[in-house]
């Protein structure tokens, strides 16, 4: 993130995916682990939305455009 603005990731709760699909969806698509992306996929349940990771603005477009392409619901946000 070399002097570019952080973005926050941000995973949305739905009722169409499931926990095994989220969870392997991120997995797949960014560096979180087995455990960290359960943690994430539950949290975005319990609460409405979960952070996944912060980035630049670029990468954080980048995750939107794959995990909205699997279905997902995610949006990004300035970090600061």
């Amino acid at each position: 993130m070399d002097e570019l603005p952080p973005f926050r990731v941000l995973l949305h709760n739905d009722n169409h995916n499931t926990f095994e699909f989220v969870i392997d969806s991120l997995v797949e698509l960014t560096s979180l682990n087995l455990s960290r992306a359960a943690e994430v996929t539950l949290e975005a349940d319990k609460a409405g939305v979960a952070l996944i990771l912060v980035t630049h603005r670029e990468r954080a477009e980048l995750y939107q455009e794959q995990f909205t392409s699997k279905g997902l619901t995610v949006s990004i946000e300035p970090a600061s």
